[in-house]
């Protein structure tokens, strides 16, 4: 195997991470699939021989396609929304698109998460969906928009409050605390199968010390979350559906969830004892 083909193969094991990323950010699949064809020709013309963290050298290019592609969006003042297309304009190592990959693809995205952001700046968009929905560090983030890390931050809180100050309606909350109790039921009982089953396939756990992704990993972490489940009770953590965790009467952690179409997508998992009492909880019935 020569030097391109080896290239080619590390490339595609990182290709639908790339598109996933690609598609939080633009909304459209067509469009996805430009600005991951625009990481591949980026990265065949790249020394890349010094980068340790190839996955997250791709991340990064594909921020900053995707970001220079809102731009110029938001320049023609065009619609950023399309019919979801399933017709690849893609080149070389890039595999056709997978109609049936693209229907899972923008199912577990959902038109209502999309639509509201498309209410967010591009940058404000960028920072949301690279930390909040894919972990991608502060600096990381602030590099790849030209601002320092405290800015991205700043950037991510502004898009984090309009997401969650979307209008929610109470059938949804409803919902949201079902999937919750499902999640509950099934870590009180170290159900694998049955955590995998309300977790988004590229959902991300955070907390303190570091972040799971994906909804294998993130269920065998759940997994052994059983002793604290059987003292968890369901709350409102700052504004979100989450769980409350007490020892006694003591509030030991609490989880504040994002969902995408019924399924959880983001697990915030708060330990830190300033942190956990700086919190809006709420104990729901």
């Amino acid at each position: 195997m020569n030097d391109s083909e080896f290239l080619a193969r590390r490339f595609e094991s990182h290709r639908t991470h790339l598109r996933a990323v690609a598609y939080r950010m633009l909304g459209s699949a067509t469009e996805a699939d430009d600005a991951v064809q625009e990481a591949w020709f980026r990265l065949s013309r790249s020394d890349t021989r010094q980068v340790d963290n190839l996955g997250g050298w791709l991340t990064t290019v594909v921020g900053r396609v995707c970001l220079d592609m809102l731009r110029s969006r938001k320049s023609r003042a065009e619609e950023p929304l399309e019919p979801f297309e399933t017709t690849a304009r893609v080149a070389g190592v890039l595999a056709d698109a997978d109609p049936e990959q693209d229907a899972v693809l923008a199912d577990s995205v959902g038109v209502a998460l999309l639509v509201v952001l498309e209410t967010l700046t591009p940058a404000e968009r960028l920072a949301f969906v690279l930390h909040d929905l894919f972990a991608v560090p502060y600096e990381e983030v602030g590099d790849i928009v030209g601002r320092s890390p405290v800015a991205a931050r700043q950037l991510a809180s502004r898009a984090r409050r309009r997401v969650q100050g979307a209008e929610v309606h109470d059938a949804d909350l409803v919902r949201q605390r079902e999937v919750v109790d499902a999640f509950l039921a099934a870590a009180r009982e170290g159900d694998f199968d049955a955590l995998v089953e309300v977790l988004d396939p590229d959902v991300v756990a955070r907390t303190e010390v570091g972040v799971t992704t994906g909804a294998s990993a993130v269920a065998k972490g759940a997994s052994s979350f059983k002793h604290f489940a059987h003292v968890a009770r369901p709350a409102m953590v700052d504004g979100r559906t989450g769980l409350a965790v007490f020892l006694g009467e003591h509030l030991d952690r609490a989880l504040a969830f994002t969902f995408v179409r019924d399924r959880i997508a983001v697990i915030d998992i708060v330990t830190d004892p300033e942190r956990v009492a700086g919190l809006d909880i709420s104990l729901v019935d």
